[in-house]
């Protein structure tokens, strides 16, 4: 396959990705919370302390809105997700709004929400404790460039990207590459996702950052699931976050990538893997992980040479800010 052939393909790709995940979407899309539904004020995360025939324990509490009043939620005993969770014990329960008061049930209690405070009841009825609804801030959240670093945005100006642009309130929309090519570097980037209730799966919030326009770390509103590979924080078609920190839409999250470039000999063939870790709002979601091959669909084929920052544009409102790079 040529060159030009094989350009054509990956963008036709590219193209039935980004048709098939706007085709998903059902609407509507908030990128502002003072505008947003109902439900906004119900969904997100709470904690606190419950009373158990163990004695007190902490518990979190995702909520997540699926839009018209009705909710998925998991429950976390320990604490929520890079706050005291283990990572074993997750508990589902699901549920709606009526008259003002949001109850989740799942198979071990329920959960009653008004006004930011979630009441959570034993199955017999019996209360156990109260959660408080929480906005978690990324420790890294607002992190200022070190010296030496080559800051590609800062709110002023987006002439550091190809396609860059600048919403009215001084924020990069998706879809940008920086021009300057980089090799092992340390990336800073935050981001928001929109709220899109009504929609599901990669239709909610997609975008995707790429470490030399080869390497994607997803971008997704990805709040309350699982944490898969094509979540957010996953390295795309290679391997899962070890946590899933997305917090819910709407809320600025962090993204602080250390990437070491692969190596080739004089002859261009691979000599060792490029490998990437992860802080997700703080978090090491990924440490030192291999990377065996590009991600699918790349704008940028492998080889020894210095890449972009690419900001992936899946036709959803996925907003960044303060993205500088150190590098190595």
């Amino acid at each position: 396959m040529t060159r030009f052939a094989r350009c054509f393909v990956l963008t036709i790709l590219s193209l039935a990705v980004l048709l098939n995940a706007t085709a998903n979407a059902k609407g509507p899309t908030y990128t502002d919370p003072a505008n947003a539904d109902a439900d906004f004020a119900v969904q997100g995360e709470y904690t606190g302390d419950i009373t158990t025939q163990d004695g007190t324990q902490k518990v979190g509490l995702q909520v997540l809105a699926l839009g018209e009043g009705k909710f998925d939620a998991f429950a976390y005993l320990g604490g929520l997700p890079g706050d005291g969770w283990s990572g074993n014990e997750r508990y589902p329960a699901s549920g709606e709004t009526k008259a003002g008061v949001t109850v989740l049930g799942g198979d071990n209690g329920r959960a009653e929400i008004r006004d930011g405070v979630a009441v959570i009841y034993h199955g017999d009825d019996r209360e156990m404790g109260k959660l408080k609804r929480v906005i978690r801030e990324s420790a890294t959240l607002g992190a200022e460039p070190p010296e030496g670093a080559v800051v590609l945005f800062d709110g002023s100006t987006a002439e550091h990207f190809q396609r860059g642009r600048l919403t009215d309130d001084g924020l990069l929309v998706q879809g940008a590459t920086s021009h300057q090519k980089f090799g092992s570097c340390r990336l800073h980037l935050e981001f928001r996702t929109p709220y899109q209730p009504q929609d599901r799966g990669q239709a909610r919030g997609n975008s995707g950052c790429y470490l030399q326009g080869r390497y994607e770390v997803q971008v997704l509103d990805s709040f309350g699931l699982e944490g898969k590979h094509n979540e957010c924080g996953g390295i795309y078609s290679i391997k899962d976050p070890d946590v899933n920190m997305c917090y819910p839409p709407l809320v600025w999250q962090t993204y602080d990538i250390d990437y070491t470039q692969a190596q080739y000999d004089g002859a261009g063939n691979k000599t060792a893997r490029a490998r990437i870790t992860v802080r997700h709002n703080g978090v090491v979601i990924h440490q030192d992980v291999e990377l065996p091959h590009a991600t699918t669909a790349a704008p940028v084929k492998a080889g020894p040479e210095p890449g972009p920052v690419y900001l992936q544009d899946h036709g959803n409102p996925v907003r960044y800010r303060n993205i500088w790079v150190v590098e190595k």
